[in-house]
């Protein structure tokens, strides 16, 4: 067994060299051996089975076809140009194309009829005739006839790649190659107590198997074995480095529930808790007063009050002498906060600050010296509480708003605005999927709030296609003439001539045009106008001075306008639906029934069908984000790609939260036996976890 064998650069592969290695680097990442043996498949075709002419249809995804050339030309000139040839298997004829490559294709394959060919492609309709575009071919054989094994790899290439002839029959030849000099060259990476309770396959024997499998069983040991490393390996990095925070921080001890929060809860709570709010605040005090440093995350849908608990566990930090701060990532989300905690904070004599870009320099100065003084308890702001003029008294909690849209390394300065790290509380209104949530946050201890205040109606969510608006219209009338208020949101402020959607200046044209002055009063805000003008044109609408407000999704998080109960979004089909959630969840805070109507144009592929179907299903956030998650994958997911966690070779979040759970659960046994892995037994995973992580600097688990 021997690292030297994996990490044996590329070029040194039999029929790779300098420029395919250099190609392979640019292009795919792919450095040493060990690189290649972990580029896998992303799907597997049969090919044992041969179809007939007449057996095509164009729902088939693929098909092979064994037969013969019967004539071939060159059809176009210059870029139109195109190598056709005519197949036959005496069953029916169809065409092959090649629009790439056409002259070098032209040379290769010349009609002939005894020579047989074994194709493979996807066959389409043009016209009225079949035709299969850029097929694979190559002289039928008895090995690739008789022999040929039941499931076999493809590979993502690219077009770089595929001038070379690295396609996948190119990587599959290279992958070939280095699978015959395998002979227990792979170490092992688990100790033997794991294989053998999950009865897994050897590590040697996964890798020959995900890229040869012999049978479809052996694929799926290969699979299962490939993918519980990964996710065992991702978990136990995140919970040694949460037991090595726990470990190193020692976390202020918030001993008492005092007069600020105790007075609070009898006499000022603005309504009655949740049971989940009751929940969620237990577990947080209970993690503030056990001696460790808390990070927290907490998970909540949009409406269900996480802002009022994060409040009622800022009053203990104050009750045990301690200040706190909450970060938002917008000044208007900043200023809503501030607006809406001091309010509440009105009779309890508490002095809360505000602190935002746009702070002029002579109330900053004031605000440093009240806060370094203690005279300020609660700070709220933006990005500005990062800055190092920026210090505490003594600082004990730190709530962060919608955490994903801070950078790790801002987020990282909250930890030295005390002699020792505050505790860390971090919100989130965006569902994360219980899979994804383990794994982006993995080190951290995980709250949730799964229920709505009592009294909150669902919001009606309904889709309607362009040639429906003048119904839309009259809808939104109605509305406004009951009192109501009306948000219409666009995906793009100016025109592009690449996307025919609706935009933003457009969009406010034309509802001045329907909602004429001065019977109607329409605002317009977008991320591009000025601090000042933004907040004049929101006050107008908290102010019910306007009765629609056209914006795009800067007003996604942080605006609270009880009285609006019309949410309408066009071209819904450009937004993810974690964002529609979100948009979706400006209205419906009211006592009044509130709308949500999706606006599409007819043209919407399957994807965004299942979007509009899901919004209009279901308000449950948490369901919403399980289906984001199986669109989109994990990477995609709102501030996931800047975690640094999810670089998954096979795993795949949205299937295998089984695998996940398995391979969590045996982390936290292993630690709990062995926590600093100096068991002989577990050399293999010590080792193999100490080269994972050797060249890497992890900051983003820093909360």
């Amino acid at each position: 067994m021997s690292n030297n064998f994996l990490n044996t650069p590329i070029e040194y592969l039999k029929s790779v060299g300098p420029q395919k290695a250099d190609l392979l680097k640019k292009e795919l990442r792919i450095f040493n051996y060990s690189n290649l043996l972990s580029y896998y498949p992303f799907r597997y075709v049969d090919r044992t089975k041969f179809y007939k002419v007449n057996e095509i249809n164009a729902d088939l995804p693929f098909v092979q076809l064994r037969g013969k050339i019967m004539h071939t030309e060159m059809v176009g000139v210059k870029r139109t140009m195109r190598f056709v040839a005519t197949f036959t298997d005496g069953t029916g004829k169809l065409e092959l194309v090649w629009f790439q490559g056409a002259k070098w294709i032209a040379e290769k394959i010349k009609p002939h009829l005894t020579n047989e060919y074994v194709i493979f492609g996807k066959p389409s309709v043009f016209g009225s005739k079949f035709n299969i575009a850029h097929p694979e071919i190559e002289l039928a054989t008895e090995e690739n006839t008789t022999f040929a094994p039941a499931l076999q790899a493809v590979y993502h290439s690219t077009d770089k790649l595929k001038g070379r002839s690295m396609d996948t029959k190119g990587i599959v030849r290279i992958q070939k190659m280095l699978s015959s000099l395998i002979k227990n060259n792979i170490p092992e990476t688990l100790s033997k107590t794991i294989i053998d309770r999950y009865q897994l396959m050897s590590r040697e024997d996964a890798m020959k198997q995900i890229h040869f499998p012999q049978n479809p069983e052996l694929l799926k040991k290969a699979e299962f074995r490939l993918k519980f490393e990964e996710l065992f390996f991702i978990q136990l990095k995140l919970l040694k480095q949460k037991g090595l925070r726990e470990k190193t921080y020692r976390g202020f001890i918030f001993s008492k529930v005092g007069d600020y929060f105790n007075g609070f809860y009898n006499e000022y709570l603005p309504f009655e808790l949740t049971n989940a709010q009751k929940r969620v605040i237990k577990e947080i005090r209970l993690d503030m007063g056990s001696g460790k440093q808390m990070n927290r995350l907490l998970q909540g849908d949009v409406g269900s009050g996480k802002t009022l608990v994060a409040l009622m566990n800022m009053l203990i930090a104050l009750d045990n002498g301690f200040q706190a701060s909450l970060m938002a990532p917008t000044e208007i989300l900043a200023n809503q906060h501030f607006e809406t905690i001091s309010e509440l904070l009105i009779p309890l004599d508490i002095k809360v600050g505000l602190l935002t870009g746009s702070k002029k320099t002579k109330e900053r100065r004031l605000l440093h010296e009240q806060l370094l003084s203690g005279e300020l308890q609660i700070l709220i702001g933006t990005h500005a509480l990062f800055e190092d003029t920026v210090q505490f008294k003594n600082l004990g909690l730190v709530v962060i708003d919608e955490q994903h849209r801070f950078g790790v390394a801002q987020r990282a300065k909250m930890w030295s605005k005390n002699t020792q790290p505050p505790h860390v509380l971090i919100m989130s209104a965006t569902p994360i999927p219980r899979t994804l949530a383990m794994t982006l946050y993995g080190d951290l201890d995980v709250s949730v709030i799964d229920e709505l205040p009592p009294g909150r109606k669902p919001i009606s969510t309904t889709h309607r296609f362009d040639n429906h608006r003048d119904r839309v219209f009259g809808f939104m009338r109605e509305q406004i003439a009951l009192g109501r208020q009306i948000y219409i949101v666009y995906p793009l402020i100016k025109e592009s001539e690449k996307m025919d959607f609706k935009d933003l200046q457009d969009g406010y044209e034309s509802i001045v045009r329907a909602f004429p002055q001065p019977k109607y009063q329409v605002s317009i805000v977008h991320g591009q106008l000025k601090a000042d003008a933004k907040e004049y044109e929101m006050q107008r609408f908290v102010k019910h001075e306007t009765q629609i407000m056209v914006a795009t999704t800067v007003i996604e998080v942080g605006v609270n306008v009880p009285n609006a109960s019309v949410m309408v979004i066009e071209s819904a089909e450009r937004f993810g639906l974690s964002q529609l959630h979100q948009l979706r969840g400006r209205v419906g805070r009211g006592a009044d029934q509130s709308y949500c109507i999706l606006m599409t144009s007819h043209k919407l592929g399957a994807d965004g069908k299942l979007r509009m179907e899901t919004m209009c299903r279901t308000n449950d956030g948490f369901e919403i984000a399980d289906v984001d998650l199986k669109l989109r994958g994990p990477g995609d997911m709102a501030g996931t790609v800047q975690s640094g966690v999810l670089d998954l070779n096979i795993a795949d979040l949205a299937k295998d939260a089984q695998i996940l759970h398995t391979a969590r659960n045996m982390v936290i046994e292993l630690l709990s036996e062995d926590a600093d892995l100096k068991n002989l037994e577990n050399a293999p995973i010590a080792y193999h976890f100490s080269m994972m992580n050797s060249n890497r600097t992890n900051w983003s688990r820093i909360s």
